[in-house]
């Protein structure tokens, strides 16, 4: 009899576990079928189940870093599932990598974000997600900017070698298109010293009027720097404490966009 009993209350616990699993699950795919963006009432209909049990289970994923609450309350997929996902994505290429990290990015600053490549001195987006916000500038797929007025360009010029970096600037003829623009070879230098030492660049109205930006280095599988992500938006939202939220999550973004691409630091 008392076997009978231990068996009947680990069996009944088994399925109050796997049931609990199984909607933990069931809400993860909610945010793919339903939006980036779901709220507690939401998802207990969405999912037939009480919104004190949808409760707790987002509680426990906010707590793994699943899924992040918004300042409205609501609730969106958290860093930590992209981070799952460099396990099984360790040879795709910059696209496929940088995509869903960038989506996650812009949706949780709001602001421009890019990716960018160097070609000479000058930084290539090749990826692009436009702001919430209206925007002084446009930069599409494809457009060209001098590396030294960005965020992304001092990133990727200051990982390039003292050697290639002194041959490249032999043909630097530097043009000031803001106050703000570095135009002196000795400032630029020192700059880009400053950014590979911090890990990040940023770029205070250098490019344009009214816009900043902060960005970091995207490596291969073989630890050199490909690419760069950054953040974009106008000085009027940037404000200091702003910005610096920014920097730490474009640093995890370019992290996780690495890990995707087959980097392990």
């Amino acid at each position: 009899m008392v076997t009978g009993t231990v068996v009947r209350v680990a069996s009944r616990e088994n399925a109050s576990t796997l049931g609990s699993v199984r909607n933990a699950a069931r809400l993860m795919r909610a945010f793919g079928e339903a939006g980036q963006e779901l709220g507690i009432a939401e998802l207990s209909r969405h999912l037939g189940i009480g919104k004190s049990t949808v409760h707790r289970i987002v509680t426990t994923l906010v707590e793994e870093r699943l899924l992040e609450r918004s300042a409205a309350g609501r609730y969106r997929l958290g860093l930590a599932v992209y981070e799952l996902g460099t396990g099984v994505s360790e040879h795709v290429d910059l696209h496929q990598a940088a995509l869903p990290v960038l989506t996650h990015l812009r949706h949780t600053t709001g602001e421009m974000v890019h990716v960018a490549v160097l070609d000479g001195l000058e930084v290539v987006y090749v990826e692009r997600l436009e702001s919430y916000h209206l925007m002084p500038v446009f930069r599409r797929v494809g457009h060209r900017i001098p590396a030294h007025q960005t965020a992304s360009g001092k990133v990727l010029l200051a990982a390039l070698s003292a050697e290639e970096l002194h041959l490249r600037l032999q043909t630097w003829s530097p043009v000031a298109v803001t106050q703000r623009t570095i135009v002196d070879r000795r400032r630029l230098i020192a700059e880009l010293h400053r950014t590979a030492e911090r890990g990040w660049g940023d770029n205070i109205e250098e490019g344009h009027a009214g816009v900043v930006s902060v960005g970091a280095p995207i490596r291969g599988s073989d630890g050199a720097v490909s690419a760069a992500v950054s953040v974009v938006g106008a000085t009027t939202r940037m404000t200091p404490t702003v910005m610096r939220r920014c920097v730490s999550q474009v640093i995890e973004a370019a992290g996780l966009i690495s890990r995707r691409l087959g980097h392990r630091p």
